[in-house]
């Protein structure tokens, strides 16, 4: 793309790596969740098909349930130490997880210590991607200047896409060949190893450097400013990307999960068969985030996000109606793949997002309101979608969707609204230096 001919090579090589990393950190994360199904029955007891709902469901949420406190903790890392070092803890952690779930025996074996374990695993990977995810984002973000910026950060997303893609296809490998599911998790761990390795050789940002000197040298003079809207940003902003960051959970879950009974009573799938239908939806998402970032070239990504926005809300109101006719393994999987790719999804204005929060708190603050998104909507939507829907049926879906696309817009517009007073600002300050 023309976008990166600005670029230098530390930039370029810089972005490759934490691509890499990104790859590989969502490629252990993912591989559990993909295999949920397969593997739930291993590690949780038999029971009811509604507790054995309700155990699904908390499975998947210790992923996500304690992420803002590990947006807290790698946030205080990220800010206060760097954001290299983040990224390098966090990839660790996962191979170390990775390496438990690899050995650990199943509920047959060692009873309920299983479950435990395998659920304290997932939290460890949620706490660890948190960090991982946001520290890649944000320094790519520091690292660069619009428009190849808006590219770069949005390579991040694609790799992290890809991640999943590939912990799917290896979940399908492994259930339809019969292979040994331990081998997918050594392998995870074997990867996790070699991105942190590999990032080692970045350097921390120009940008959190130049602000932690700065920082250093006024608290000596006694003139650092802690004002707590310089501090922390304004509130406002904070709402909006609150909201904006609560539509791919929704997104995702329904997409991935919610599906995943139809398919399995109605149309008869097994693991095996979920799985691979989840794989080829994967690949359709990686296709539409690359389609989307290089329409970024083109077209302002926040007008792109907004275009999604729109999407999602009509999708939303026909949504009930399109579930309740589809009826076969096609029509499930057109509807998954509108949602997926066309509807409530960040890339490519996730520089944009980030980009308007001060320097010094900026890893803390948008890393730890992405975790409360994440966790906030995963508890809503997997535990109460199933209360909602078995009383409501799929209609139950709007009381969640509808109140969450309307926020996403919200936060959208704020976004727009930023982007056009900068862009007078700077116009003024031309004029002015030309004057």
């Amino acid at each position: 793309m023309s976008a990166f001919s600005s670029l230098n090579r530390s930039q370029k090589e810089a972005i490759g790596l934490l691509q890499v990393g990104t790859f590989l950190e969502y490629f252990d994360l993912m591989l559990y969740v993909h295999m949920a199904v397969l593997l739930n029955e291993l590690f949780f007891p038999k029971t009811d098909p509604h507790t054995t709902a309700l155990l699904s469901a908390f499975a998947f949420c210790s992923t996500f349930v304690l992420r803002p406190f590990g947006a807290l903790i790698f946030g205080w890392i990220g800010d206060n130490i760097g954001r290299k070092t983040t990224v390098i803890i966090t990839t660790l952690f996962m191979s170390v997880s990775c390496m438990v779930m690899a050995n650990l025996p199943i509920y047959a074996q060692i009873g309920i210590t299983a479950t435990w374990t395998v659920t304290l695993c997932r939290i460890i990977q949620g706490l660890s991607s948190m960090g991982e995810i946001m520290g890649a984002q944000i320094y790519v973000t520091e690292i660069t200047k619009p428009p190849a910026q808006y590219i770069a950060v949005s390579f991040v997303s694609i790799a992290s896409a890809f991640g999943s893609m590939a912990a799917l296809g290896i979940a399908s490998l492994v259930t339809h060949f019969q292979f040994n599911w331990r081998l997918a998790f050594w392998m995870g761990a074997a990867i996790a190893v070699i991105g942190s390795v590999a990032r080692i050789r970045l350097r921390e940002t120009p940008e959190f450097i130049k602000m932690k000197i700065r920082k250093i040298k006024k608290q000596q003079e006694n003139t650092w400013d802690k004002n707590l809207e310089d501090t922390w940003g304004k509130w406002r902003t904070s709402a909006a990307y609150f909201f904006v960051f609560c539509g791919w959970p929704l997104t995702f879950y329904i997409s991935y999960m919610y599906f995943n009974p139809t398919l399995k009573e109605l149309c008869h799938y097994t693991s095996e068969d979920m799985i691979f239908h989840n794989f080829l939806l994967s690949i359709t998402l990686c296709v539409s985030s690359i389609s989307w970032t290089c329409l970024a070239t083109k077209m302002h990504p926040i007008k792109i996000t907004k275009l999604k926005g729109r999407i999602g809300f009509v999708s939303a109101l026909v949504l009930p109606f399109l579930i309740s006719v589809a009826n076969t393994p096609l029509s499930i999987f057109a509807i998954q793949v509108l949602l997926l790719n066309f509807t409530l999804g960040e890339t490519p204005s996730f520089a944009i997002f980030i980009k308007h929060f001060p320097t010094l708190k900026r890893f803390t603050l948008t890393s730890f309101l992405y975790a409360l998104t994440r966790a906030m909507m995963y508890i809503v939507t997997s535990f109460g979608l199933v209360y909602l829907t078995g009383s409501l049926g799929h209609w139950g879906i709007w009381v969640v969707m509808i109140p969450v696309t309307t926020g996403f817009l919200w936060g959208i517009h704020h976004f727009e609204k930023l982007e056009n007073l900068n862009k007078t600002l700077n116009m003024k300050h031309s004029t002015l230096k030309t004057a």
